[in-house]
Order: structure tokens, then sequence, then C-alpha cells
């Protein structure tokens, strides 16, 4: 099936189309981001911002995985445990914030982690066994990450398999206490 996180209509539709399998879900993850892309790359200082790139990167880092949870968290409403994960950054994080700049990619990862709190007290209400949650991946050798990657220590830089094993742990780890929290590759939290 087709999903794109900037379009409303197929996630809608991917929605539809999985609620027709029998099994309950028992899992969601949202993967989709953007740091950089055609015209535009993280800022450096305040004279890059540019509202078209703001608009992009907010489009999918933000609003598509509250998009995603609008249209699929009824499919994690039943008597079993679920687990609604989208990938998020500790650049999302206000506290954590040491170097300043990329103020898009950083800005939009908070306002999704904000989003996964908000969800994760609604969904509480409705479905006390589903768990929502934001991981940071840590730097993994994708695209993604591929320009940045220079002053990354080897053994930081993971490889995509390892990242995916160490976020498939902390999800098979995570209970109800830990709904609406964000979580790195080694299952501890990362702060607001």
């Amino acid at each position: 099936m087709r999903l794109d996180v900037s379009d409303e209509e197929t996630i809608s539709q991917a929605a539809k189309q999985l609620e027709q399998h029998e099994e309950p879900v028992s899992l969601i993850i949202n993967v989709a981001g953007v740091l950089h892309g055609p015209g535009f790359s993280p800022e450096k200082k305040l004279a890059q911002v540019s509202p078209e790139a703001l608009r992009r990167v907010f489009e999918v880092n933000a609003f598509g995985p509250l998009l995603v949870a609008k249209h699929f968290h009824r499919l994690l409403r039943h008597d079993h445990r679920s687990v609604f994960a989208s990938l998020s950054a500790r650049v999302g994080s206000i506290s954590d914030n040491r170097l300043g700049g990329w103020y898009a990619y950083r800005a939009s990862k908070a306002a999704q982690n904000m989003f996964t709190k908000t969800l994760s007290i609604e969904l509480g209400r409705v479905a006390p066994n589903a768990v929502v949650i934001g991981l940071h991946p840590g730097t993994v050798d994708t695209r993604l990450s591929e320009p940045f990657q220079n002053g990354v220590p080897e053994h930081k830089l993971f490889t995509p398999e390892y990242s995916v094993e160490r976020l498939l742990a902390v999800i098979g780890a995570v209970t109800s206490d830990d709904t609406g929290k964000v979580f790195d590759f080694r299952g501890e939290e990362i702060l607001p």
C-alpha cells in the first residue's frame, strides 16, 4: 500500500486497507522524516531560515506523524497491548539543545514530541493498552544523515539493521507507564 505522510488522502486509504485485516494491529511505526532536500538543508544560522523549508520539514516531521495517528489510532483500540511509535530525534529536546542551528528540524521534532505526548493522553482514555512513544534511532548510515556524518565517530554511526534491532527492543520493553515519552536506541528517556 502507498502512504505519503504529506498527503492525507493516502494515509486515510492505507488505514482503510489495514482495517480489512482480521488480526488486531499491535504496532504502528512512523519512520518518515526529512532533514534536507532539494533547495534546503539544516540552517547553521538564523539568516538561512526559509519559510518554504520550514513548511516542508514541519509537514513531514510534525504533521505527518499526527495525521498517521489520526487515521490509524482506532486500529490500536483493542484488549491487547499496542504501540504507536514515531521516529523522533534527540535534537528535538529543548533542554538538550546546546549547539543551536537546525531551526526547522529541531522545532519540527519538538512539535512532534508534543504531538506524541498529547496523543498519548487522548488515546490513553479510550485505549488503555496502547503505548504512544517517540524514538531516537541514533545517527544511522542513511541518506538523511549522509551529508552530516563527517564528525560522527565510527562506533556512533549505526547500520540501519543495528538501529532497528535496538528500537524494536525498546518497543518490546515499554509499558503503559512509558506512554507519551521519547526514548533513545538504548531505552533511555530523552527529556523534553
